[in-house]
């Protein structure tokens, strides 16, 4: 299920020309992936309480045009795949405006202990039934 959500782009996004500094988009796409987690009944500290973190360990955006100060972004993540061990998110920015897109984005997850720090070979099966559900909806 993709989940959508809009930004304004405030002053703090910006670089000294009034455009969108490239690695501000990367705290939408996290809060994307954080909401859609969401829309799914998970909370982050839901995971955290079941020993789970999901730390991004692939990022490859393509950068279409520049969001400028005051732009209001839509942002939609929407769930790619899994192979059981990892999983990966496609997202894109939209200037709500003009319908024109900012950026594409395909974020690769893990999971990790969180107490020990070490990969999970397999996703815990509460991602794991989750992410599943998600391919069967693809369908």
């Amino acid at each position: 299920m993709k989940h959508t959500f809009e930004e304004r782009v405030f002053y703090a996004d910006t670089d000294p020309w009034g455009m969108v500094w490239h690695g501000a988009y990367i705290k939408w796409l996290e809060k994307g992936r954080i909401y859609w987690c969401e829309l799914n009944g998970h909370t982050l500290k839901e995971f955290e309480e079941q020993d789970i973190l999901m730390p991004v360990i692939n990022l490859n955006i393509r950068y279409k045009r520049s969001a400028k100060l005051n732009d209001v972004l839509v942002i939609e993540t929407d769930f790619k795949s899994t192979n059981g061990t990892t999983a990966i998110f496609e997202q894109k920015i939209t200037d709500k405006t003009t319908g024109k897109v900012c950026i594409t984005a395909e974020v690769e997850i893990i999971t990790i202990s969180a107490s020990t720090g070490k990969m999970f070979r397999t996703m815990p099966d509460t991602l794991n039934d989750l992410f599943k559900q998600e391919m069967l909806c693809q369908k």
